[in-house]
């Protein structure tokens, strides 16, 4: 048996079975609708608490992540080149290393006119569910027809949602910027001011964005936002634009 296996805990029995059948015995069915309810919602925090303590299990021995593609193109503003974790691999190393805890995830992909959405469910075995969303448009670059564009912008969200729920991030990827080999872009000026008037705009609060966005390096909340990879920026401003979106529609509410 292995070692997930073994710290996982017995499924205790439910405190409301034995007093659902002695209303059922009385034949008060208002009782016993209540004592249902009781039931259904200490099944939902008992799920919830599996579901945190499986998360506690992974997240102690985080499985590794290697950077195994290379980007190298030349365009009109020079060239780029850096190394990046394909989702094929990211899919297939998360799925094997969640399993043992009763962890799965699953994505649904939806689209309102030109914005895709891709959410990322994490599912455990005893029925507790999160999700994490992100959007985008399509991938206009290079000489990709639609549905490539379409494509294109689904697999860079469902990368994204799923190392965003998992809280993962490619293990070599560089924690001051200074180590030798390809280097990933960072974002630039204008789109860290965009970035900071968000996080302002929404009252986040920025060492929980760091720990979101350097997820996996040491310090993370002692980097500087200037540090974010360029290719984080369109999912770190959908995901503040939602939040600043659902804060606004509770406003109004």
């Amino acid at each position: 048996m292995s070692e997930a296996a073994d710290t996982q805990s017995v499924e205790p029995p439910s405190p409301f079975l034995p007093m659902i059948e002695k209303a059922m015995q009385s034949g008060d069915h208002a009782i016993v609708s209540s004592m249902i309810e009781a039931h259904e919602r200490w099944e939902d925090r008992e799920a919830k608490r599996e579901f945190d303590l499986a998360m506690a299990s992974f997240k102690a021995d985080p499985p590794k992540l290697e950077k195994n593609a290379e980007v190298d193109f030349s365009s009109g503003k020079g060239r780029t080149h850096y190394w990046h974790a394909t989702l094929d691999h990211i899919a297939n190393v998360i799925s094997i290393a969640m399993a043992p805890h009763g962890l799965s995830f699953r994505w649904h992909t939806s689209q309102d006119g030109d914005r895709i959405r891709v959410t990322c469910i994490l599912a455990h075995e005893r029925g507790h569910e999160e999700s994490v969303s992100l959007s985008g448009d399509p991938d206009q670059t290079g000489n990709k027809n639609v549905l490539q564009q379409i494509g294109s912008t689904i697999t860079y969200l469902e990368r994204y949602t799923l190392l965003a729920i998992a809280a993962l991030a490619a293990s070599d990827q560089d924690d001051d910027g200074a180590s030798a080999g390809p280097q990933v872009p960072k974002i630039d000026s204008n789109q860290l001011a965009q970035l900071e008037d968000m996080l302002e705009a929404t009252e986040s609060n920025v060492d929980k964005f760091k720990a979101w966005a350097f997820a996996g390096i040491p310090n993370a909340s002692s980097k500087p936002l200037s540090d974010l990879r360029a290719d984080q920026f369109g999912p770190a401003i959908n995901l503040l634009r939602q939040k600043l979106d659902k804060r606004e529609g509770d406003e109004s509410a």
